[in-house]
């Protein structure tokens, strides 16, 4: 405070305008819309790689044991 008072108030007022814009830049968003930021995560992530189609037997494995389980049922209860 010292500092502030021995300069010019015109010279602390500009001090004190540079600092506010400053700090009011650190919380700016780079997106004005929430879906230009959901569309720049999507495609941020695609780039990673996160979401290939990935070919997986788990779906066929859960199928043919669901069709055994019903077809074991049916034949118990006939």
């Amino acid at each position: 405070m010292e500092s502030i008072r021995r300069q010019n108030p015109q010279a602390a007022l500009m001090s004190l305008e540079a600092a506010a814009s400053s700090a009011r830049g650190g919380f700016a968003c780079l997106f004005s819309t929430a879906d230009e930021y959901e569309t720049a995560l999507i495609a941020e992530r695609r780039a990673q790689g996160r979401y290939t189609q990935a070919r997986s037997f788990w779906p066929v494995a859960l199928f043919i044991g669901c069709t055994m389980i019903v077809l074991g049922t049916a034949l118990l209860f006939a």
